[in-house]
């Protein structure tokens, strides 16, 4: 049973008097916005601008907006998280989009999606609407269960939109709350729940996408917003996530291709994968400060040696500490190599393994009868394959190789062992060694509970057409992450067009 009208008048009356919290009063809120310019943010220019240390979006008679335009943050998506800022409104309507995806064929910086609504009247702040798409979810003081068919059933309410409406101040600062865990979804404004929706609608809810500030078109308006901070949620329902960082471009055309190899293992995994939720990161190092704060797992595919993107700044601390949580973390081709000295003891903690210049070599060679590993989970509906790639061999491995397995072997042509002594290139330890199998690919099941992998070919893009290839990464990934790979693994399809898509623009190789 709710609370008798007068009390709860009175409990409301209170609380409106007391201070409004800034988001860094509670530990682990990220600031998204600086202070001091829009860096990190994209929007109009003629409607945006930083003023104060608030962003300010205006609209005037003499520049209106023909539609509602966006200010949208660049540096990353949201799945499970909570918001909090800081808002001013004089005149008009606007509101915090989230888990939303941009209209492009419809204009720039047009955005649909959830909305935290707020505006200068009394009806709708608070409420969850979805812009371009099913209108008003949840208005203000509803608690709503949306069924898979689209079905609402209300729930307790909170309370009454009048009596609610009174915590709101109208043209001074309030502090909106957006709090999405799996399909709940809860606004609050000056700490009170305003709107409560659980969203399981097929093919409407939506549980990742962009985070954007909205200007409403119409009469002329000023929304302000400071002291933005994001707090990345683990996520509900028994979803992993797995953030996936391409390195800048290198080498050739169709060589080391970063961004568009990690952008295929995404579509792949998103194709027919609930259980998992992807984050692409490409350029390097993610300009987004909470990349990794709710990860479950974190793969990188870039250049390696000194200048790994681990290496820089006081990044192997951070992914450290990742791993002592029990993070998973994964590394592809280059990115497995790091220098014995700074990287090396790190790896062998997160991987158990790696490429040791002076140890390791890195010839270019056909895989031809490779083994895989035998009721491992990453094996699962794999076939042995042959690809022309840069193979990399003999790792230095944790000694001894407890929880350390090999996916992937297979013994390198002789020839391969005949190279000059160099860093990369042989040794002679390598050279003593024809004949020998060497481990590919290998998983490393850590004693605190996480897991790595790390898997040496992928040199050539168009390696990512060989299926059997595609499914032993996909399938590490997805047990990198912590979930079961399906009995037959993780099934895809990678057409012509896959292939040449998100490649990067480089200078033809030099004949």
């Amino acid at each position: 049973m709710g609370l008798p009208h007068r009390f709860f008048v009175a409990a409301l009356s209170l609380f409106a008097v007391l201070p409004v919290a800034s988001w860094a009063d509670d530990a682990g809120f990220v600031p998204i916005f600086n202070g001091r310019d829009l860096d990190g943010w994209e929007g109009k220019p003629e409607f945006w601008r930083v003023e104060n240390g608030a962003i300010v979006g205006e609209t005037t008679a003499e520049k209106p907006t023909k539609g509602n335009t966006f200010l949208i943050w660049r540096q990353g998506n949201v799945d499970d998280f909570e918001l909090k800022l800081q808002y001013r409104l004089t005149g008009g309507n606007s509101g915090v989009q989230y888990r939303s995806r941009e209209f492009a064929d419809v204009g720039p910086f047009v955005v649909g999606g959830y909305q935290g609504d707020f505006e200068a009247g009394p009806k709708f702040s608070g409420i969850l609407y979805e812009e371009r798409g099913r209108g008003i979810l949840t208005l203000r003081g509803e608690r709503i269960s949306i069924a898979a068919d689209g079905k609402k059933t209300p729930g307790e309410p909170i309370g009454t939109a009048e009596d609610l409406q009174r915590i709101i101040k109208p043209g001074e600062w309030n502090e909106l709350r957006i709090v999405a865990r799996g399909s709940k979804l809860q606004h609050f404004i000056n700490g009170q729940l305003m709107s409560e929706t659980v969203d399981e609608q097929e093919g409407k809810r939506a549980t990742e996408g962009i985070l954007a500030l909205q200007l409403h078109s119409g009469p002329p308006m000023k929304a302000e917003f400071k002291e933005i901070g994001l707090k990345r949620l683990k996520l509900a329902d028994g979803r992993k996530k797995l953030v996936l960082v391409a390195g800048t471009p290198s080498h050739a055309p169709g060589e080391h291709e970063f961004r568009a190899g990690v952008k295929l293992l995404e579509k792949s995994l998103d194709a027919g994968n609930p259980k998992i939720v992807t984050a692409v990161y490409t350029g390097g190092w993610p300009a987004d400060p909470t990349a990794f704060d709710n990860a479950d797992a974190v793969f990188f595919f870039a250049d390696g040696g000194g200048g790994h993107p681990v290496l820089q700044r006081n990044r192997l601390a951070e992914i450290d500490a990742l791993a002592k949580r029990g993070v998973g973390i994964a590394c592809l081709h280059y990115a497995v190599e790091v220098p014995k000295e700074k990287g090396g003891p790190e790896f062998l903690g997160w991987l158990g393994g790696y490429f040791e210049p002076n140890w390791s070599v890195n010839p270019h060679w056909m895989l031809a009868k490779p083994e895989l590993a035998q009721g491992h989970p990453i094996t699962r509906g794999v076939k042995p394959f042959q690809t022309q790639d840069e193979w990399y061999y003999h790792m230095r491995f944790r000694e001894p190789m407890t929880g350390v397995t090999a996916i992937l072997s297979a013994v390198p042509p002789d020839a391969t062992r005949e190279k000059p002594d160099g860093p990369h290139s042989n040794n002679p330890t390598v050279r003593a060694g024809k004949g020998s199998r060497e481990v590919l690919a290998w998983a490393y099941e850590r004693p605190d509970g996480g897991r790595g992998f790390g898997c040496t070919g992928a040199h050539f893009h168009k390696n990512w057409g060989n299926d059997d290839f595609r499914k032993l990464m996909l399938n590490a990934l997805v047990w990198t992450s912590g979930l079961d790979v399906p009995a037959d693994g993780v099934s895809s399809a990678v057409s012509a067009d896959d292939l040449a898509a998100n490649l990067d623009d480089k200078p033809p190789k030099k004949k």
